[in-house]
Protein backbone atom coordinates (compact mmCIF):
# COMPACT_ATOMS: atom_id res chain seq x y z
CA UNK A 1 0.00 0.00 0.00
CA UNK A 2 2.53 2.91 0.71
CA UNK A 3 4.42 2.13 -2.07
CA UNK A 4 1.42 2.30 -4.47
CA UNK A 5 0.51 5.96 -2.17
CA UNK A 6 4.06 6.54 -3.29
CA UNK A 7 3.85 6.18 -7.04
CA UNK A 8 0.42 7.94 -6.62
CA UNK A 9 2.12 10.91 -5.02
CA UNK A 10 5.45 10.76 -7.20
CA UNK A 11 3.36 10.81 -10.41
CA UNK A 12 1.07 13.74 -9.44
CA UNK A 13 4.13 15.47 -8.32
CA UNK A 14 5.52 15.13 -11.84
CA UNK A 15 2.03 16.18 -13.24
CA UNK A 16 1.74 19.30 -11.02
CA UNK A 17 5.13 20.64 -12.05
CA UNK A 18 4.92 20.45 -15.61
CA UNK A 19 1.19 21.52 -15.55
CA UNK A 20 1.08 25.14 -17.31
CA UNK A 21 -2.39 26.54 -18.24
CA UNK A 22 -4.63 24.87 -15.19
CA UNK A 23 -7.06 22.14 -15.21
CA UNK A 24 -8.10 21.73 -18.71
CA UNK A 25 -4.31 21.65 -20.15
CA UNK A 26 -3.84 18.94 -17.33
CA UNK A 27 -6.19 16.48 -18.41
CA UNK A 28 -4.15 14.93 -21.42
CA UNK A 29 -0.74 14.50 -18.72
CA UNK A 30 -2.90 13.10 -16.37
CA UNK A 31 -4.78 10.95 -18.98
CA UNK A 32 -0.96 10.09 -20.50
CA UNK A 33 0.23 8.43 -17.08
CA UNK A 34 -2.48 6.86 -15.50
CA UNK A 35 -4.26 5.34 -18.35
CA UNK A 36 -1.23 4.67 -20.87
CA UNK A 37 1.96 4.59 -18.77
CA UNK A 38 0.63 2.82 -15.74
CA UNK A 39 -2.49 1.53 -16.60
CA UNK A 40 -4.32 2.25 -13.40
CA UNK A 41 -7.78 3.12 -14.71
CA UNK A 42 -9.26 2.64 -18.25
CA UNK A 43 -10.38 5.69 -20.68
CA UNK A 44 -14.46 4.51 -19.77
CA UNK A 45 -13.49 4.99 -16.63
CA UNK A 46 -11.16 7.87 -16.66
CA UNK A 47 -13.85 9.67 -19.22
CA UNK A 48 -16.22 9.08 -15.89
CA UNK A 49 -14.02 10.80 -13.52
CA UNK A 50 -13.78 13.76 -15.88
CA UNK A 51 -17.06 14.03 -16.23
CA UNK A 52 -17.85 14.27 -12.08
CA UNK A 53 -14.23 16.56 -12.37
CA UNK A 54 -16.29 18.91 -14.48
CA UNK A 55 -19.85 18.88 -12.49
CA UNK A 56 -18.10 19.27 -8.54
CA UNK A 57 -16.92 22.38 -7.42
CA UNK A 58 -13.17 23.28 -7.53
CA UNK A 59 -10.49 23.13 -10.30
CA UNK A 60 -11.23 20.33 -12.72
CA UNK A 61 -7.34 19.05 -12.60
CA UNK A 62 -7.61 18.67 -8.51
CA UNK A 63 -10.80 17.41 -8.72
CA UNK A 64 -9.47 14.76 -11.33
CA UNK A 65 -6.45 13.90 -8.68
CA UNK A 66 -8.65 13.75 -6.21
CA UNK A 67 -11.04 10.92 -7.63
CA UNK A 68 -7.75 9.31 -9.04
CA UNK A 69 -6.03 8.87 -6.06
CA UNK A 70 -9.29 6.88 -4.19
CA UNK A 71 -10.42 5.06 -7.43
CA UNK A 72 -6.96 3.52 -7.80
CA UNK A 73 -6.37 2.23 -4.01
CA UNK A 74 -10.36 1.31 -4.32
CA UNK A 75 -9.69 -0.77 -7.58
CA UNK A 76 -7.25 -2.37 -6.02
CA UNK A 77 -8.88 -3.84 -2.89
CA UNK A 78 -7.81 -1.37 -0.21
CA UNK A 79 -10.00 -0.02 2.24
CA UNK A 80 -11.81 3.25 2.33
CA UNK A 81 -9.83 4.74 4.67
CA UNK A 82 -6.46 3.61 2.80
CA UNK A 83 -8.20 4.90 -0.52
CA UNK A 84 -9.11 8.33 0.84
CA UNK A 85 -5.25 8.55 1.26
CA UNK A 86 -4.85 7.88 -1.90
CA UNK A 87 -6.91 10.87 -2.20
CA UNK A 88 -4.92 13.13 -0.45
CA UNK A 89 -1.36 11.73 -1.77
CA UNK A 90 -2.70 12.96 -5.41
CA UNK A 91 -4.47 16.11 -4.13
CA UNK A 92 -1.42 17.49 -2.24
CA UNK A 93 1.20 16.12 -4.91
CA UNK A 94 -0.84 17.66 -7.98
CA UNK A 95 -1.01 21.43 -5.28
CA UNK A 96 2.41 21.30 -4.01
CA UNK A 97 4.27 22.29 -7.26
CA UNK A 98 2.10 25.50 -7.62
CA UNK A 99 1.95 26.33 -4.04
CA UNK A 100 6.12 26.27 -3.89
CA UNK A 101 6.53 27.97 -7.71
CA UNK A 102 3.55 30.20 -6.72
CA UNK A 103 5.67 31.95 -3.51
CA UNK A 104 8.50 31.87 -5.46
CA UNK A 105 7.23 33.89 -8.05
CA UNK A 106 5.53 36.27 -5.75
CA UNK A 107 8.74 37.62 -5.13
CA UNK A 108 10.40 38.09 -8.37
CA UNK A 109 7.53 39.30 -10.67
CA UNK A 110 7.07 43.03 -9.46
CA UNK A 111 10.92 43.09 -10.93
CA UNK A 112 10.60 41.14 -13.66
CA UNK A 113 7.17 41.12 -15.39
CA UNK A 114 8.18 43.93 -17.87
CA UNK A 115 11.26 41.84 -19.17
CA UNK A 116 11.25 40.76 -22.56
CA UNK A 117 11.83 37.63 -21.56
CA UNK A 118 9.65 37.06 -19.38
CA UNK A 119 6.77 37.86 -21.96
CA UNK A 120 8.16 35.94 -24.51
CA UNK A 121 7.79 32.38 -22.28
CA UNK A 122 4.47 33.65 -21.21
CA UNK A 123 3.41 34.13 -24.74
CA UNK A 124 4.80 31.15 -25.98
CA UNK A 125 3.26 28.95 -23.83
CA UNK A 126 0.00 30.38 -25.07
CA UNK A 127 -0.53 28.21 -28.08
CA UNK A 128 1.02 25.48 -26.08
CA UNK A 129 -1.41 25.59 -23.14
CA UNK A 130 -4.10 25.65 -26.23
CA UNK A 131 -2.63 22.29 -27.81
CA UNK A 132 -3.10 20.70 -24.83
CA UNK A 133 -6.52 21.68 -24.35
CA UNK A 134 -6.86 20.23 -27.59
CA UNK A 135 -5.06 17.23 -26.72
CA UNK A 136 -7.32 16.83 -24.01
CA UNK A 137 -10.50 16.71 -25.94
CA UNK A 138 -8.91 14.33 -28.62
CA UNK A 139 -8.13 12.10 -25.95
CA UNK A 140 -11.70 11.78 -24.21
CA UNK A 141 -12.57 11.65 -28.15
CA UNK A 142 -10.77 9.00 -29.88
CA UNK A 143 -8.43 6.24 -29.34
CA UNK A 144 -5.59 6.86 -31.14
CA UNK A 145 -2.72 4.45 -31.54
CA UNK A 146 0.26 3.97 -34.18
CA UNK A 147 0.89 0.40 -35.87
CA UNK A 148 4.05 0.24 -38.26
CA UNK A 149 4.34 4.20 -38.34
CA UNK A 150 0.83 4.54 -39.31
CA UNK A 151 -1.17 6.54 -36.78
CA UNK A 152 -4.82 5.26 -36.57
CA UNK A 153 -7.80 7.00 -34.48
CA UNK A 154 -10.88 5.23 -33.34
CA UNK A 155 -13.55 6.54 -31.62
CA UNK A 156 -14.08 5.82 -27.77
CA UNK A 157 -17.15 4.57 -28.21
CA UNK A 158 -18.15 4.24 -24.13
CA UNK A 159 -17.92 8.49 -24.42
CA UNK A 160 -20.23 8.24 -27.59
CA UNK A 161 -22.59 5.80 -26.63
CA UNK A 162 -25.64 6.13 -29.28
CA UNK A 163 -26.97 8.92 -31.09
CA UNK A 164 -28.08 10.75 -27.61
CA UNK A 165 -24.58 11.12 -26.90
CA UNK A 166 -23.66 13.04 -30.24
CA UNK A 167 -26.51 15.41 -29.59
CA UNK A 168 -25.86 16.18 -26.44
CA UNK A 169 -22.73 16.83 -27.34
CA UNK A 170 -23.97 19.22 -30.03
CA UNK A 171 -26.05 20.60 -27.90
CA UNK A 172 -23.92 21.95 -25.23
CA UNK A 173 -21.32 22.96 -28.04
CA UNK A 174 -23.33 25.43 -29.82
CA UNK A 175 -24.60 26.77 -26.54
CA UNK A 176 -21.32 27.66 -25.05
CA UNK A 177 -20.28 28.54 -28.68
CA UNK A 178 -23.02 30.80 -29.93
CA UNK A 179 -25.09 31.77 -27.18
CA UNK A 180 -24.56 34.05 -24.25
CA UNK A 181 -25.39 30.63 -21.29
CA UNK A 182 -23.10 30.46 -19.09
CA UNK A 183 -20.81 27.36 -19.26
CA UNK A 184 -22.09 26.64 -15.44
CA UNK A 185 -25.44 26.35 -16.55
CA UNK A 186 -24.58 24.15 -19.23
CA UNK A 187 -22.96 21.85 -17.37
CA UNK A 188 -25.47 22.24 -15.21
CA UNK A 189 -28.14 21.10 -17.51
CA UNK A 190 -26.51 18.54 -19.27
CA UNK A 191 -25.62 16.73 -16.27
CA UNK A 192 -29.83 16.65 -15.37
CA UNK A 193 -30.49 15.66 -18.87
CA UNK A 194 -28.00 12.95 -19.08
CA UNK A 195 -29.26 11.56 -15.72
CA UNK A 196 -32.91 11.70 -17.07
CA UNK A 197 -31.83 9.91 -20.71
CA UNK A 198 -29.16 7.55 -19.77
Amino acid sequence: MISLLLDLFWTFLIIGIFNFGGGGAMISLIQSQVVTAKGWISEEVFANIIAVSQTTPGPIGINCATYVGYQVMSDRGFSDIAAISGSVASTTAIVLPSFLIFFALIKFYSKFHTSPVFRGVMDALTPAVAGMIGAAALILTFHISIEDFIPRMELVRSNFADWRSWALFGAAFAATMWTRISPIWVILISGVIGILIF
